[in-house]
């Protein structure tokens, strides 16, 4: 049995040494292949520009239910239906769906001139590359339209999927702050895009909000003008007013629903989002390097097995 164990242990000190000596003997070409690629990869990473972020900190506003309005309160929750009192959706679960709504989009698209924005040849003039190098972005990019010969649906369809990638809403669960945010190539156009979606965003929502108020106040109003009960009248009129009074603080803020707490600012130039060139090129180095020594490994075994033939 210790002769078997003895004879396993030297056949694996064999297979090390000839791994090893097989590393040695092609190692030149390891340290060739592993340069080229990790040189290639340094030269893509410089033709990529720096992206940049700019965003801001939303705090929630007016979310909180009205307890001013008593059995009639109950009474309509029991029927399924809302007087008003606060939105059926947070302010974030608002924002979000009308970020995402592709008729939204549609409507900055053509009233922003969003795809010329978005243009390659629109936002070169803001590009930043590593060490303020851009020769091999030009090398390996061509300053051509980038929507030419495209028809005008897809255009905007590319424009729209361009956009749901650069705009990200996320909220923090234990503050319920709100963060905005817009990720570009083009530092600039980020801080514009997100005032320009912030402001279209929350108008859109007061918009809509405002058109079932008065579509509220109106009924609430026939039925307060009908009703002979007194009880009922006073909530009716609690009602009315409670309304009345929410119509008036949306206009008096700067947003709807949301207030600022940061202001949008241009990134600094230094403050890229990405690439991480010095991990890319780490990964690259490793990556051609393990796949370097496989290929030497593959070449011995084919020679192995013609010889043996």
């Amino acid at each position: 049995m210790s002769n078997i164990q003895d004879n396993y242990i030297q056949e694996d000190e064999i297979d090390l040494r000839e791994l090893f000596a097989t590393i040695l003997k092609y190692k030149y070409k390891i340290l060739f292949f592993t340069i080229i690629i990790t040189s290639l990869t340094i030269i893509y990473t410089m033709s990529i520009p720096n992206s940049y972020k700019s965003e801001v900190i939303l705090s929630p506003q007016g979310q909180s239910k009205s307890s001013s309005l008593g059995g009639l309160g109950a009474l309509a929750g029991l029927a399924g239906v809302s007087l008003g009192g606060s939105s059926s959706m947070d302010a974030f679960s608002s924002l979000n769906t009308i970020l995402k709504n592709n008729t939204f989009n549609k409507m900055m698209i053509k009233k922003y001139d969003l795809i010329n924005k978005l243009s390659v040849n629109n936002m070169d003039k803001n590009l930043v590359f590593a060490m303020n190098n851009r020769t091999f972005y030009d090398l390996l990019n061509n300053k051509v339209d980038d929507h030419i010969n495209v028809n005008d649906e897809d255009k905007i369809y590319t424009t729209i999927q361009s956009l749901k990638g650069m705009i990200n809403l996320s909220q923090d669960k234990k503050t319920s702050s709100i963060t905005l945010s817009v990720n570009s190539k083009d530092r600039f156009l980020a801080k514009e895009l997100l005032e320009l979606y912030l402001k279209e965003s929350t108008t859109q929502l007061e918009k809509l909000d405002m058109q079932d108020l008065e579509k509220k106040l109106k009924y609430y109003k026939e039925e307060l003008s009908n009703t002979q009960d007194i009880e009922l009248r006073t909530q009716l009129s609690q009602l009315v007013s409670s309304l009345m009074q929410k119509k008036v603080l949306s206009k008096a803020s700067e947003y709807y629903n949301v207030r600022k707490i940061t202001q949008a600012e241009v990134a600094y130039i230094k403050d890229k989002t990405k690439p991480k060139r010095g991990l890319i090129v780490v990964v690259s180095f490793i990556t051609s390097l393990i796949l370097a020594i496989f290929m030497v490994f593959f070449i011995e075994f084919l020679r192995g097995n013609k010889e043996e033939k």
